[in-house]
């Protein structure tokens, strides 16, 4: 009896552990969604819209992806962003580019007058970049925060010796 409830208690918390590890994993953003890497709609904020509605992080995975003649580049400031400045540098359709850092990004296609029409986009890491709300209060302070891959691998090295200090226990 005392082995079967401990392995549903080692069960539950595998399950609870692997929430909050799924919770902290990192995300792809496809830009543009279903329009994808285009040249927007004449007179469109597509990609602006497109990136004020997410909140992207640190770790998170950027994806370019296309069809037809376009690339990818990114430049270095938001002058070179404004003006269209070819980087030299560009990429291929499905380039992947993850975010490492908070700084903001700017992304253009230099095929053409692509970017003048609007094939560019800015990435604000941290926050949505328009987010007209006030930021919410910080979380309360909770052990939960303290869930480092390594108080977790201690964690699950408890759960594991209780289950078999249980079934040596039980088996005595």
């Amino acid at each position: 009896m005392a082995n079967q409830m401990g392995l549903h208690v080692g069960c539950l918390l595998l399950v609870v552990a692997v929430a909050l590890l799924k919770g902290a994993a990192a995300d792809n953003y496809t830009v543009g969604d279903d329009l994808g890497w285009t040249i927007p709609p004449a007179g469109s904020i597509a990609y602006k819209t497109w990136a004020n509605k997410k909140s992207f992080q640190i770790g998170d995975t950027i994806v370019f992806n296309w069809t037809g003649n376009h690339n990818v580049g990114g430049v270095a400031s938001k002058e070179e962003y404004d003006k269209c400045t070819d980087p030299g540098i560009v990429f291929g359709p499905g380039v992947r580019i993850e975010i490492n850092s908070t700084d903001t990004l700017y992304f253009i296609c230099t095929v053409g007058d692509h970017c003048e029409r609007g094939q560019k986009v800015t990435i604000t890491v941290g926050s949505a970049a328009n987010n007209s709300s006030p930021p919410p209060p910080p979380p309360p302070p909770s052990y939960a925060s303290s869930l480092t891959p390594t108080t977790l691998g201690s964690f699950f090295g408890l759960i594991i010796s209780t289950l078999v200090a249980i079934s040596f226990l039980d088996h005595s």
